[in-house]
């Protein structure tokens, strides 16, 4: 495999603000009212401990979601990212719930205490439910020529363009300077539809993705390309996935198998019948690799080692690589090498999988694909 034709990797871990523990309903959407033993609520003590561990475990960066029941990705990076020195991290927003102009200067504020160490994860919402919930009634479409138009604006405030003529959504004020020594913020673009695809290559930097297998991986990245290419730009591709690794594959397997065993079935109901409602054309994506298999561990591997079945309860990622360590390095760094220049993984628990990706995974693609963007 030739890796040196590739720019190096870079591999993120994913914080946990709406809460933590062992098992596939402890962490991320929906929440089906399922206890078991060992949850962690999203205390400032539990994720200063994961972002310490995840610089310490030599991960470029981390991802602060956004969602109905998740703390604000804002306030938590203002506060753990005076924990640590080096790590990156990625702030997920919600164009429509906040002001374009005020975002930036709201970023500007964050590079300069953070030493310039802030990218922005652009999304624009999945479920109509949710979006109404926080007063934004828009449909799915207007909702992305609305995140279009915040872009524009977002990237003429940073560039200190004069103010844009009045948009449909937006209009720009007085020109304000941004802060001395604040530079602007990669862009991280997420979205399956049509719409999100013409977006994403007309404003985003990093074309970011659920997890599927490499084929349709692939495929999309050569969609985007072109989509790119057609206005003039290129992007970087980014994949989102959960990982379960252990010594062997068969370690591996046997743990993901018990945790499935440990959910009723009841709850795999009641959150694929929650997750139906939502209008995200990737959150359909997730949900058609397991249309016509059992709900075993084996029977839902999509792919080699790739396994849909965190998407029998969660929303959102619904894919895991599951394997030995050098089984998910391969794997890793086989969508590398399609085009894939950041990754972002998880594992359940947060704080003690960082630890353990980082010791045993990590070093293997560094070893392969070279050193990420480390500070």
């Amino acid at each position: 495999m030739n890796t040196d034709a590739r720019p190096p990797i870079q591999l993120d871990w994913f914080l946990p603000t709406n809460g933590d523990g062992r098992h596939l309903t402890s962490s991320g959407l929906p929440k089906v009212g399922l206890f078991q033993q060992g949850e962690r609520a999203p205390t400032l003590d539990y994720l200063r401990q994961i972002v310490r561990a995840t610089e310490q475990a030599g991960f470029d960066g981390i991802m602060v979601p956004t969602a109905s029941g998740f703390e604000d990705p804002w306030l938590i990076t203002a506060v753990l990212a005076q924990e640590v020195r080096r790590l990156k991290f990625l702030l997920t927003l919600r164009p429509g719930l906040e002001l374009p102009a005020y975002t930036a200067h709201r970023a500007a504020t964050l590079q300069l205490l953070s030493e310039n160490r802030l990218a922005l994860h652009v999304v624009t919402g999945s479920s109509r439910f949710e979006q109404r919930s926080l007063g934004d009634f828009l449909e799915h479409d207007e909702r992305y020529a609305r995140t279009a138009e915040f872009l524009q604006v977002f990237q003429a405030v940073w560039a200190g363009q004069p103010p844009t003529h009045p948009g449909r959504y937006y209009r720009s004020g007085i020109h304000t300077p941004m802060a001395p020594g604040a530079t602007a913020p990669p862009i991280y673009f997420g979205g399956a539809s049509e719409a999100a695809e013409r977006v994403g290559a007309a404003h985003g930097q990093t074309y970011l993705m659920w997890c599927e297998p490499p084929a349709m991986i692939a495929e999309r990245i050569q969609r985007m390309r072109d989509l790119a290419a057609a206005q003039g730009r290129t992007l970087r591709f980014g994949l989102r996935l959960h990982v379960f690794a252990a010594p062997t594959d068969e370690a591996a397997w046997a743990h993901v198998e018990r945790l499935l065993e440990e959910i009723p079935k009841d709850a795999i109901d009641q959150a694929q019948r929650q997750m139906a409602t939502y209008e995200s054309v990737g959150q359909s994506r997730q949900t058609q690799l397991m249309q016509g298999r059992g709900r075993g561990a084996r029977e839902l591997e999509v792919s080699a080692n790739l396994w849909a079945g965190v998407g029998l309860v969660r929303g959102g990622a619904g894919t895991a690589l599951v394997g030995s360590y050098a089984r998910v390095a391969e794997r890793i760094e086989e969508y590398h090498q399609l085009g894939v220049d950041s990754f972002i993984l998880s594992g359940f628990p947060h704080l003690e999988e960082a630890i353990h990706v980082g010791a045993e995974v990590l070093p293997l693609l560094r070893n392969t694909g070279g050193q990420g963007d480390r500070q």
